[in-house]
C-alpha cells in the first residue's frame, strides 16, 4: 500500500456544501487531525507527528450551515484552485431520488483537475453522487449507501454500482475510492490512515476512537425489499399478491394465474418495472422475512427455512449468505435481540 513518502504533512481538503452531513465532515476532520498524536499522547508511546494538514474547502469562503443547521467555516474556496494530495467528499443529505446535477459546476471542474494532477479522491456514503456528477466514475465500479442504488441505476447507468462492499476502488491505481453507508467514513478514515501513514497508525486510531472496520460490508444492513415506484398496474397487483403468498409452493406459477397474463409476459414486465426478475423478488421477500424472524425470535434456523418456503435448509443457508453476506447464525448474533438457537 502507498505510504506517506515525505516529511511535510499531506494536504487534505474535505469538501463541504449545503447538503454535507456535519457529523461525517467534522468526524473526518477530527480523526485525521488526531492521527500521529492522540495515541502517542494518551499511551505515552512514541513521538507525536502531524502526517496530515486538514482543511475544509467549499464553493465560497463565506460561513454557512450544512445539513441539520451545523455551521461551517471554510478554510479555502474552490475558486482559488487550491492544491491537495487528498480530497475527501463526506456524506450528503439527499433524498433517494435527488441528485446534484447542475448545482456545483465549478466544484466538479476542480475535482476533475485535482484528479488529473494526481490527487487521491475519496468519497463516503452519498458523497459518491458528487463524484458521479464529475464523470470520473464513468465506466468504473463505485459504491454508496444502499438507498441510492436505484438512483445510480437510472441516472448513472454508465457506472457499475455495487451495493455490497464497504470500500470500492474505482480505478486501477486506487486514486478514486468510494465508501458505502452512513458510518462508512470510519472505514474510509482508517483506509486513508493505513494507506498514507501506516497500518499500525490506523489500528491505533481505531483503538482510540473505537472505530469498527465493517468487514461484513453493507449487505447485512440492506433491506432486500424496497418500494420501486412504477406505473404498471399488473405488476403492482402481482407485488401485492406476492406480499401475502411468497412462502407458498409454486408461488411463481400461482402469481401468473392470479394476474391472468402469459408467464413470459409477466416476467418481462416485472423485470422492466422493478429491476428484478420475478424469482429474485420472491427470494428477497422470503429472505427479508427470515431476517425478521432471526432478529425477533429464538426459533431454529431449519424451522425458519421451512416457514419462509424452503424445504431444503442447506439451500436456504446458501441463499441467505448470498443475499446478506452472512450465515443465518452470524446474522442472528449481529442483530438478534435474544441470543440464538439452532445453527
Amino acid at each position: 500500500m502507498a505510504r506517506m513518502l515525505r516529511n511535510a504533512p499531506l494536504d487534505v481538503l474535505i469538501v463541504a456544501v449545503a447538503q454535507t452531513a456535519g457529523s461525517a465532515l467534522y468526524g473526518m476532520v477530527d480523526v485525521l487531525n488526531a492521527t500521529g498524536s492522540i495515541w502517542q499522547t494518551l499511551a505515552r508511546a512514541g513521538t507525536p507527528s502531524t502526517p496530515f494538514r486538514v482543511r475544509i474547502v467549499a464553493p465560497h469562503l463565506r460561513p454557512f450551515r450544512c445539513g441539520n443547521g451545523i455551521p461551517v467555516i471554510p478554510d479555502v474556496a474552490v475558486h482559488s484552485n487550491p492544491d491537495a494530495d487528498i480530497v475527501i467528499i463526506p456524506e450528503l443529505w439527499l433524498a433517494p431520488d435527488e441528485h446534484l446535477g447542475g448545482r456545483y459546476p465549478a466544484l466538479n471542474a476542480w475535482l476533475r483537475a485535482r484528479y488529473c494532477a494526481g490527487a487521491f479522491l475519496y468519497s463516503a456514503c452519498s458523497g459518491s453522487l458528487m463524484l458521479a456528477e464529475t464523470g470520473l466514475l464513468d465506466g468504473c465500479e463505485a459504491t454508496s449507501h444502499w438507498g441510492y442504488q436505484d438512483l445510480f441505476r437510472h441516472r448513472f447507468p454508465q457506472i457499475r454500482f455495487r451495493p455490497e462492499p464497504n470500500l470500492c476502488f474505482s480505478d486501477p491505481a486506487g486514486h478514486i475510492v468510494t465508501a458505502g453507508g452512513t458510518t462508512s467514513w470510519h472505514d474510509l478514515a482508517l483506509h486513508i490512515i493505513g494507506r498514507h501513514v501506516s497500518p499500525a497508525e490506523a489500528l491505533r486510531i481505531a483503538k482510540v476512537y473505537l472505530l469498527k472496520w465493517h468487514e461484513e460490508g453493507q449487505l447485512p444492513y440492506t433491506p432486500l425489499v424496497r418500494t420501486q415506484p412504477h406505473q404498471d398496474a399488473v405488476v403492482q397487483r402481482c407485488e401485492t399478491w406476492l406480499a401475502d403468498h411468497y412462502g407458498q409452493p409454486g408461488v411463481v406459477a400461482q402469481a401468473v394465474r392470479h394476474v391472468r397474463i402469459p408467464e413470459r409476459t409477466l416476467k418481462r414486465r416485472f423485470k422492466l418495472a422493478t429491476g428484478l426478475s420475478l424469482i429474485d423478488y420472491v427470494q428477497n421477500l422470503r429472505i427479508e422475512e427470515a431476517k425478521r424472524l432471526l432478529e425477533s425470535s429464538r426459533r431454529a434456523v431449519d424451522e425458519i427455512s421451512a416457514d419462509v418456503g424452503y424445504e431444503d435448509p442447506s439451500f436456504f443457508r446458501r441463499l441467505f449468505r448470498r443475499r446478506t453476506g452472512l450465515a443465518p447464525r452470524q446474522y442472528r448474533q449481529m442483530f438478534g435481540a435474544g441470543g440464538h438457537v439452532g445453527r
